[in-house]
């Protein structure tokens, strides 16, 4: 049986994650279909779903208007495993404070019981790249990429911190959910998402 992965491909790092799950589909030798996914329809046949980073609020909008967003909480709260990527991770959050313009209007899944402040490390141009360790899921040491990143201030009941950097909280999981502050798709290293591809894979046997 296939297992069909989607990457939400409203705005963000579309191709890079496409790239990114295809290597880890390879080496790990699993028959994985993986594709770009836009349409209620589309969101409905996966197994799996990673939502990329770029800009939250857009990707929450367009997902609200064409009725993506409902279907997306569905699959969720029914067990599909989602990798939330930077604004990925926003989207699937219950609040999210912009460090420099507070409370923001901006549709969210409302899946992780989790304070986000967005740009927590600075706007674009205060990007960095660093190690992080993801000790929970077996990966000791992982290149961070951190693009305009947000950082979790607090965690709620059931959401396990997989990462912390300079003592922010930077990657989160909860069940088959994992969020991430920096962007694994703009690494070689495609462990991160190889452990997403086993997790879908195991969740559906």
């Amino acid at each position: 049986m296939s297992l069909n992965v989607g990457i939400l491909s409203i705005q963000g790092d579309v191709q890079e994650n496409l790239l990114s799950t295809k290597s880890a589909i390879d080496e790990l030798g699993l028959d994985v279909k993986v594709s770009e996914v836009k349409t209620p329809n589309e969101i409905s046949q996966l197994d799996g779903l990673i939502i990329p980073g770029g800009e939250s609020t857009t990707i929450g909008q367009l997902s609200l208007v064409n009725g993506s967003l409902k279907i997306l909480k569905e699959k969720i709260e029914n067990g599909m495993p989602v990798l939330g990527i930077c604004a990925g991770m926003i989207m699937l959050s219950k609040t999210a404070d912009d460090r420099v313009i507070g409370k923001t209007d901006q549709p969210l899944l409302d899946i992780l019981d989790i304070k986000l402040e967005r740009n927590s490390f600075g706007r674009q141009k205060e990007s960095f790249e660093a190690d992080v360790s993801m000790d929970l899921i077996g990966i000791p040491k992982f290149n961070g990429v951190f693009i305009r990143a947000p950082s979790v201030s607090d965690v709620g009941s059931g959401v396990e911190i997989l990462s912390k950097f300079n003592e922010r909280i930077v990657a989160v999981k909860k069940g088959n959910v994992i969020g991430t502050a920096f962007h694994p798709e703009l690494t070689v290293d495609t462990s991160l998402h190889k452990y997403f591809v086993n997790l879908v894979n195991s969740s559906k046997k």
